[in-house]
Parts: structure tokens; sequence; C-alpha cells
């Protein structure tokens, strides 16, 4: 309870400290791009988040996220796995559910760095926000999406929206699966607990979507799905359902 209290504190005076460094670039329209404020504070504000949680990460297969113009997609299970792969890629923006932007300064900041609100609820919406992240990389980011939707409780892995893979056939970019794992031991979802510990990130094999149509985005959700899959079960015995893609794109 006192770490977690040390982490709220870190995480609001963190949030200050970078999130006005966002927005004194973004009003002095500082263009984006690697090495920039939008690339540094996502990045070293993770990091310092981490630290004050004594979490250590491991990186597997870090040959696997360098260049540009990647889509990263990640499991989803805990907070701390937002803040693993912030901390670890450069240039990344986030696809994030809508509500994360009505914090404020975080919410403003987050807009500034072109990060990329997305309303699952709402079908056309979410479609404009995919249209969006096209957009940052076609301009070089890498953007991070999270094909379970929400976040789950526990480690097997859950069916996947369409959306993600849509996303990829349409920007014509490489997916990267990224499986995450360890988070759950440093906050469980639902309680206000931080433990230290240590989160392993892998980013396996790319799978690449050029040439693909927009028929074929079952089959590459379907390939991320297995090889997400089979790296959970290989490195920590998690079993997790073949694969199933959601009926809702988005």
């Amino acid at each position: 309870m006192i770490r977690a209290c040390f982490v709220l504190v870190g995480t609001i005076l963190a949030t200050l400290v970078f999130g006005s460094w966002v927005l004194l670039a973004a009003l002095f329209s500082v263009r984006d791009r690697v090495g920039s404020p939008y690339d540094l504070a996502p990045r070293l504000w993770a990091r310092c988040i981490l630290w004050m949680s004594g979490v250590t990460l491991v990186q597997h297969g870090v040959e696997h996220k360098t260049g540009d113009r990647h889509i990263f997609a990640v499991n989803h299970v805990a907070n701390y796995d937002v803040l693993a792969i912030a901390a670890t890629l450069r240039w990344i923006k986030f696809v994030a559910k809508v509500e994360l932007f009505k914090i404020p300064l975080f919410g403003k900041a987050m807009l500034a760095a072109g990060m990329i609100p997305i309303e699952r609820a709402n079908r056309k919406a979410a479609f404009g926000s995919y249209s969006l992240a096209t957009k940052r990389i076609q301009a070089g980011a890498s953007v991070a999406v999270y094909p379970e939707g929400t976040r789950g409780n526990a480690y097997p892995l859950r069916s996947f929206k369409k959306g993600p893979f849509v996303l990829a056939i349409q920007s014509q970019a490489p997916i990267v699966p990224v499986v995450v794992h360890g988070q759950l031991e440093v906050n469980p979802k639902g309680k206000f607990l931080v433990r230290p510990g240590v989160i392993h990130v892998h980013f396996l094999p790319p799978i690449e979507s050029a040439g693909m149509t927009y028929e074929d985005r079952d089959r590459l959700a379907d390939a991320t799905h297995e090889a997400m899959r089979e790296c959970l079960r290989a490195e920590y015995g998690v079993a997790s359902l073949p694969a199933r893609a959601s009926a809702g794109e988005p």
C-alpha cells in the first residue's frame, strides 16, 4: 500500500513534468519525429513509473522491434503492459480508449504527442481512428494496438478484434506480435497494489501484411494470435483458446 501511494504521487508529478513538456513543444510547433519531445516524453514518463514501482524490464527478441512503420500488437491484462511498451519502443503512438483523453493535462498531452483515441462502441468513429493511425504510420511512426480490446484479468489470450488487422492491411505495415508477462504480479487488476517484480516483453518475428487485402484480415489476425498464443504456452505454460476473431471489428 505504501509503495502504491508513492507510485501514485510519483505518477502525478511525472505526468505534470512530461505532459507540460509535450504541450510546450506543441505550442511552439516542434515537429513530431524521432528524438522529439513527443517521442522522448512518453518513454521517459513510463520508465520513471516503472523505476518507482521497482520493476525490472527484460526484453526478448529485440531485433524484431527495430525499424519504423510497424504495428505492435500487444496482449492486454494490466496498466503495466502499456508502461512496458511505452518504455521500450521509440516514436510509438498508442491507440487508446477515448476516456483516457478526458483526463486533465494527461489527455491533452496524449493528443499533442499524437496518440490516437478510439471509441470502440462507435463503429464509424473507430474506423476514423484507424485512418488517423494510418497517417501516423505513413509519417514514419509506429503504432501500438491491443487487439483483445479491453483489459483482461488473466494471461490466457482472448479473441481479437479485427480493426487492428484492417489497419495493418490499409497501411501495408508489418505486424509485430508482442507478449508481455509479469504485469499481473506487479499490479493485479482492480487492486490498489504495486509490488516490485520483473516484467518480460517478447517481441516476436514480424508478420507481413504487404499485398494483403481486406479479405485477408481474419488470416492476419489468426496468424498474430497463434504466434502470441504459442509464446505464452512455450515460455510460461499459459494455455489459450485458438484464435477466434470477434464479430465487432473495432
